[in-house]
């Protein structure tokens, strides 16, 4: 009799064992990517010197939507990259700071000190955020010419990501600008 009861707690737990192991290996806080190969959502910000700013704006070249803030350490750590690559990419590629959850004042004062080569845009209520599905900053967009998201990535971006994910979406007869 005790087979039978072993081999019945065997057939129960088995299917836990199975969906427990499927897990292994991924990131249970890992937030899904939905808008892969879809089209990126429309916003209509203000950039900080009070100028309209929508995602019309970035169509006809690739473009980095990157989500940031003053208060955040990977941001600061990833600034000098994005004013680099966008000081490389000029003409060929749209780069645009969306300020996520902070203050005016302090993301001028902060871009005033550091330096800043591209749009920045203030978020006010964090719809365009949301629309994005930001969990947390830095998170960064990387749009196509025709305005589909291609590539998501959280935390801060590297010179080879951004290399590996920009480079195929640049247009080759418009020539790349800069020098590094």
């Amino acid at each position: 009799m005790n087979w039978k009861r072993a081999a019945l707690v065997v057939l129960m737990v088995s299917p836990l064992f199975v969906i427990l192991a499927a897990g292994f290996g991924q990131d249970p806080h890992q937030v899904p990517f939905m808008l892969k190969d879809k089209p990126a959502p429309g916003f209509a910000l203000v950039t900080l010197d009070g100028k309209p700013f929508d995602a019309e704006k970035l169509r006809g070249k690739p473009a980095i939507l990157n989500f940031w803030a003053t208060w955040c350490v990977p941001c600061v750590q990833e600034h000098g990259l994005l004013q680099s690559a966008a000081r490389y990419y000029e003409g060929s590629a749209h780069f645009v700071g969306v300020v996520y959850q902070d203050e005016k004042d302090a993301a001028q004062k902060y871009l005033s000190k550091h330096g800043n080569r591209f749009a920045q845009c203030m978020d006010q209520d964090s719809r365009t955020a949301i629309d994005y599905g930001v969990a947390g900053v830095p998170e960064s967009f990387i749009i196509d010419a025709e305005g589909v998201v291609r590539y998501k990535h959280e935390g801060p971006l590297t010179k080879p990501i951004i290399e590996r994910e920009l480079e195929p979406l640049i247009d080759r007869s418009e020539g790349k600008v800069g020098g590094g």
